[in-house]
């Protein structure tokens, strides 16, 4: 970015991840926990994909001019289209180590299908995050020729989905990977397909499904199937049932595009949070401005922005993204993982501001993050915004704690049988869990040939020589162990004696 304003953030240089002795004055919320520093280099969980753990960050200052918040500018407006392109395809192919884009996606079908390529019949659903033009509970950031109208604590400002982005990875899927148009559908159920970045990617993708809540003026209205998708928990008991979207329970395959944001709940919103939207009704049981007798998922998470709202802060507690993502017509079929990083944002509405830390040293990040492992890519993003946004990223360790549970799925220190398919079958490990050493080199253990965790591919096409590849493997070197050997303890007064960690599943009641 040549052009840019606005305040730096408050930089946590810390090289462990934890509240430490920062003190922040924030609303009338939830109040911040002190935690002891989550260890580094200690990763937990089975690192998943064709390079195992490995993911890519592509960082090219180019990407954006705009001057900011305040400026007059639209910051969608401000995306330098052939850059993004650049950024997409360097990504997948040092995500493959390969030579072409086509090559590169063909490595990747192929590893997800146990060597399959992908079939021209398939169809694959693109999900993406359209929380800044969200229906909501019935009032509609949109007017009736579906042009974006903030108001409800958004604004212009507001960052959502990069339309270059979004564009970008429609090419690659048509022109680079032979995805017919008409197999593509790709959108957010809860959201609205405003026309700022609907029309420039309708005018050359014409045949896509364009997804959103209402399903007007050329979208395609999103409806349940009658796939079930279940929570496991006992406080789903009597619940009204939850049903998979029709074009996702339909889809082959699943792309999540998220963005690199915090949340003033959830702490960080990233991949995983991404399928809050892809529910259809609302975290807060409503569908369509009619509130129903869903599970109240809000409540279930680390933190609020009223103190008097329900929460969960500590670890060790059922997380319900781990059945959002363990769900096999949504995580399941998830053949790769994308985080808008071109801006980021704070908290649902999506403030942005420049990022103080190394590299980006009072820019924008400017950044696009791709995975096959999503534990592994939403660690790398918790990361990164601890160092921009601590005040919601490290509010308190409950933030961290549906990485771990994802992470250690298979036997998680909740105890929860995760089985959101209710076949009883509990979920194995979703990918692996890291923090880096530090936030100035940002190195993982598989960067430092120490262990079998995240291995971080950083990409700057301004700089010479370009970082080397490591050559992918199939799985990893060896499995490591479900436990982890330096757990946190979660943040009571009585420490969780060891044991805790380690007890059976258990199934809901």
């Amino acid at each position: 970015a040549r052009f840019f304003t606005g305040a730096l953030a408050v930089v946590v240089a810390v090289f462990g991840i934890g509240w430490g002795v920062l003190t922040l004055q924030m609303p009338a919320a939830a109040e911040p926990i002190a935690y002891p520093a989550h260890p580094v280099n200690e990763p937990i969980g089975v690192a998943k994909g064709l390079a195992p753990g490995r993911v890519v960050w592509v960082h090219d200052p180019d990407i954006t001019d705009w001057v900011g918040p305040g400026s007059g500018q639209y910051w969608w407006q401000h995306i330098n289209q052939s850059v993004a392109n650049q950024m997409l395809s360097q990504a997948l192919r040092s995500y493959a180590n390969a030579s072409t884009d086509d090559a590169a996606w063909d490595a990747i079908f192929r590893n997800y299908n146990g060597g399959a390529p992908y079939d021209s019949s398939q169809k694959i659903a693109i999900k993406i995050n359209l929380t800044t033009s969200n229906a909501g509970s019935g009032t509609a950031n949109i007017d009736t020729n579906y042009n974006w109208v903030p108001g409800g604590g958004l604004n212009y400002d507001a960052i959502g989905e990069s339309p270059q982005l979004m564009h970008a990875l429609l090419d690659q899927l048509v022109n680079q990977a032979g995805v017919p148009q008409a197999n593509i559908t790709i959108g957010d159920p809860t959201g609205l397909w405003i026309n700022e970045l609907y029309v420039p990617l309708h005018n050359d993708f014409p045949n896509v499904v364009y997804l959103d809540n209402y399903g007007q003026q050329g979208r395609t209205r999103a409806d349940f199937s009658s796939v079930r998708m279940y929570w496991s928990t006992s406080e789903a008991n009597g619940k009204q049932e939850d049903y998979v979207p029709n074009y996702f329970a339909q889809a082959d395959y699943m792309i999540n595009l998220a963005i690199l944001k915090t949340h003033d709940r959830n702490g960080i919103t990233l991949t995983a949070k991404n399928h809050f939207g892809s529910m259809l009704r609302t975290p807060v049981a409503q569908l369509r401005g009619v509130s129903g007798n869903w599970l109240e998922l809000h409540h279930l998470l680390p933190s609020a922005p009223s103190a008097s709202e329900p929460y969960v802060p500590a670890m060790g507690n059922y997380r319900p993204l781990v059945d959002l993502n363990g769900n096999k017509n949504l995580g399941g079929k998830t053949v790769l993982y994308l985080v808008d990083g071109f801006f980021g944002g704070k908290n649902w509405n999506s403030t942005p501001s420049t990022w103080a830390m190394t590299p980006f040293n009072g820019d924008w990040p400017s950044s696009l993050f791709l995975s096959m492992d999503q534990v592994a890519i939403d660690s790398v993003g918790f990361d990164f915004l601890s160092q921009q946004w601590p005040d919601q990223a490290l509010v308190n360790e409950g933030v961290q704690d549906y990485l771990h549970e994802m992470a250690l799925a298979d036997n998680p220190p909740s105890g929860t049988c995760y089985d959101p398919e209710n076949d009883q079958t509990c979920q194995s490990s979703m990918g692996v869990h890291e923090h880096w050493n530090n936030p100035i080199d940002k190195q993982y253990t598989r960067n430092l040939g120490t262990g079998d965790g995240i291995e971080l591919m950083y990409i700057n096409p301004q700089q010479t020589p370009t970082p080397t590849p490591v050559p992918p493997t199939a799985t990893p070197t060896h499995t490591p162990t479900n436990t982890p050997t330096n757990t946190p303890v979660p943040p009571t007064d009585t420490p969780v004696p060891p044991t805790a960690l380690t007890h059976r599943c258990r199934r809901p009641t």
